[in-house]
């Protein structure tokens, strides 16, 4: 016969008056943590008491009921209801939901209070997500959410954001296939094929870290930091029906522009208008452009425009501006930071007093009516307007010497006055950079960034050249003698015709150095007195004395210095490798014979122009040479942005730099190609940089494109 199967008898649940309940002294709980006991109390106000407590009747000598019951499971919501009680926002009588159990039970009531706490299952955050996605789509507010569960708003928007990304990469995070760092990375795009494919590419690899999800995510947008971004405006880019991609989870500098060619289009309809309004100036023609390359203006008359007098009440302002400006720099000069208000006041007085400074120069009509302006953006979306540049063929023919005849205005005989003209119009664009890609180990730097850094030197070589005159003729006579009794001769470091060489990439800032304005500042002052004719040109060169031609020479022969590095081919067109290695060695002949420091030049690693533009061993390699290995260890830590903002900081007053920009001693043996038969006047070998696998460097060229057309 079959024995039968007890029935579990659940205990009985009544409403007990609050304050016939004690709490247990064998309640298990004493630490606080999670929820506090006010919050729990305004939990409780605003939706009731969801769960029971748990309680015992508590028995006297005799084994009888007293009426009191102790509550062993459920003290915090006890401790709740107390304060409420307290607050006079809940009777002391008031009945309490209870589930009563035996007294009498052979189960101890520590038992059930450790159960109680230990068996209960904590909800998944997806679950979480979902739920306050559920409230809003129900139409409770951002706002109410979060006053309901006592968290703040953008705690809120990021688990809204966090529910909306695609549901096939919720369900891996929702079985562990991911971590929650991950899915947050996913949250920077709305997109969710795009996020499907990121991960479809990663899954399997072991590149998965968050900030490279990010970076893939957004490798096609632009920063809103971004000087097209901020030339436009976000809100007007919004405006045309832009969108803009923002990271909850960290700060992202504003956001990221997901529509580059909508932004491209703003910026030359914005870039278009100010070309116009310049235009109505009266000049002959306006060139517009996201930016010029150095040299841009080579081969062009500058017009010397009369600055416009500022009036009394202009003085005043500007006077007022100024000891405004010193009394808070005064006031603030022992404080470690400013405060906001002040950063902010003393940036515009700074604005204010730069435009003083940047007043419009006038122009005679006549000179307008052949003249030109270049229109562009600077580094800080800023418009630039270069005002006055003659091309050659817009130059007035010269009248033949004592012909004092004028154009004049039919018989009148007064001078005509040109009429305002319609000028043309030119809008081009360029690209932004791309940003390098990111690897774990050393390797070759990028071609492109060491074109851009040789460029930096090549500039600083023609100033450094152009003030050393002895040099220049040396330098001039060694390359007529090699083309003269050296058959066949290698181009070498000078491309004397001259011919002028232009940078196939360079960095943004370029134009901005010292050595750039140095040499525009004395082509500008020789640019004065040479002669238009050739054979009054020919007079004058004539009649200069020993040491000005001497000089003259120098700043021509500087503008065929090139000490570019690019890759070398080996099937005739552009430099052969013997080539580039003659090149390359004359060109550090020529900083030892110049004295060039490229520090002193005024070339600083930055983010922009190195520490961002490499892998992450490269920025602590460089800060380990420059600051030191206890320097490298302080930023190992952090992110590929944080750690390149820092080495630009720790580096700032070093004196490193990086390879391509070091002079390379000839009779240093490390410096030397091993086996390389150098030429004691004009050969040596590749400096280490340069030399490394071939393999790797087309890999990193490679990627460096890929990211280049990504970004396009």
């Amino acid at each position: 016969m079959a024995t039968a199967i007890q029935k579990i008898i659940l205990s009985s649940a009544r409403d007990i008056p609050f304050n016939k309940l004690v709490l247990s002294q064998s309640n298990v709980r004493r630490v606080k943590a999670g929820v506090s006991i006010e919050e729990l109390a305004q939990s409780i106000a605003r939706r009731g008491l969801i769960q029971s407590l748990h309680v015992r009747p508590v028995l006297d000598a005799d084994g009888a009921e007293t009426g009191i019951f102790e509550v062993p499971a459920g003290g915090r919501r006890y401790r709740a209801l107390e304060l409420l009680v307290k607050q006079k926002r809940l009777a002391k009588s008031a009945p309490v939901p209870c589930v009563v159990g035996d007294a009498n039970s052979g189960i101890m009531v520590d038992e059930v209070s450790l159960v109680e706490n230990i068996e209960r299952a904590p909800l998944h955050p997806l679950d979480q997500f979902r739920a306050f996605q559920a409230m809003r789509e129900k139409g409770m507010t951002e706002e109410a959410i979060a006053a309901a569960f006592f968290v703040g708003v953008n705690i809120v928007k990021q688990r809204l954001r966090l529910a909306s990304v695609s549901p096939v990469l919720l369900e891996i995070y929702a079985d562990d296939g991911m971590t929650l760092e991950q899915l947050m990375a996913f949250t920077v795009s709305s997109d969710h094929a795009r996020q499907e494919q990121v991960w479809d590419a990663i899954k399997d690899g072991w590149q998965k870290e968050p900030y490279h999800i990010r970076r893939m995510l957004t490798e096609t947008t632009v920063r809103a930091s971004d000087r097209r971004a901020v030339f436009v405006g976000v809100e007007a880019y919004e405006a045309a029906g832009g969108i803009v991609l923002r990271d909850l989870f960290q700060s992202d500098d504003g956001g990221w522009l997901q529509d580059p060619a909508l932004l491209d289009l703003l910026v030359a309809e914005k870039l278009k208008t100010a070309a116009d309004e310049i235009a109505g100036e009266g000049w002959n023609w306006v060139e517009a452009a996201l930016s010029f390359p150095y040299g841009h203006e080579h081969g062009l008359r500058e017009l010397v425009g009369t600055a416009v007098d500022l009036t009394d009440e202009e003085r005043a302002t500007r006077e007022a501006l100024r000891d405004e400006y010193d009394r808070l720099e005064a006031e603030y000069a022992e404080a470690d930071e400013l405060p906001d208000e002040i950063d902010a006041r003393l940036g515009e007085i700074e604005q204010a007093l730069d435009a003083f400074e940047q007043r419009p120069a006038i122009y005679d009509p006549a000179d307008i009516a052949i003249a030109g302006v270049f229109v562009s953006l600077d580094a800080d979306g800023s418009l630039s307007v270069d005002r006055g540049y003659v091309r050659p063929e817009d130059e007035r023919p010269v009248a033949p010497e004592g012909d004092d005849t004028t154009e004049t205005d039919g018989d009148t005989g007064h001078s005509a006055t040109p009429a305002v003209q319609r000028a043309v119009v030119t809008v081009g664009g360029q690209a932004a950079e791309p940003e390098d890609d990111e690897e774990d180990g050393i390797k070759p730097l990028p071609e492109r960034l060491v074109i851009e850094l040789t460029a930096h030197r090549t500039l600083a070589l023609r100033n450094a050249l152009a003030e050393h005159p002895d040099v220049a003729m040396t330098m001039l006579l060694h390359k007529l003698v090699s083309d003269t009794f050296r058959r066949p001769a290698p181009t070498g470091c000078l491309e004397a015709s001259v011919r002028h060489v232009f940078f196939s990439a360079q960095p943004e800032e370029l134009k901005d150095s010292g050595a750039a304005h140095e040499i525009a500042e004395r082509h500008g002052r020789w640019g004065d007195h040479v002669p238009a004719d050739d054979q009054a040109l020919w007079d004058w060169l004539t009649d200069l004395d020993p040491g000005t031609r001497l000089d003259l020479l120098a700043h021509c022969v500087s503008f065929g210095v090139n000490a570019l590095f690019e890759r070398p081919n080996p099937y005739g067109s552009g430099v052969s490798q013997h080539g580039l290695d003659v090149r390359l060695a004359q060109a550090d002949r020529l900083a030892r014979a110049t004295g060039l420091d490229m520090v002193a030049a005024g070339w600083r690693p930055t983010v922009g122009n190195y520490l961002g533009r490499v892998t992450k061993p490269r920025i602590l390699e460089a800060v380990r040479e420059g600051a030191g290995e206890r320097a490298a260890q302080l930023i190992d830590h952090l992110k590929k942005g944080d750690m390149a903002k820092e080495a630009e900081r720790l580096l700032a007053d070093t004196a490193w730099l990086p390879e391509p920009l070091r002079l390379i001693d000839p009779h240093d043996g490390e410096a030397i190609e091993p086996g390389a038969e150098a030429d004691a006047d004009d050969e040596a070998a590749l400096p280490a940089f340069l030399s490394e696998d071939g393999d790797e460097d087309a890999e990193e060229i490679e990627d460096d494109d890929a990211l280049t057309i990504a970004a396009e």
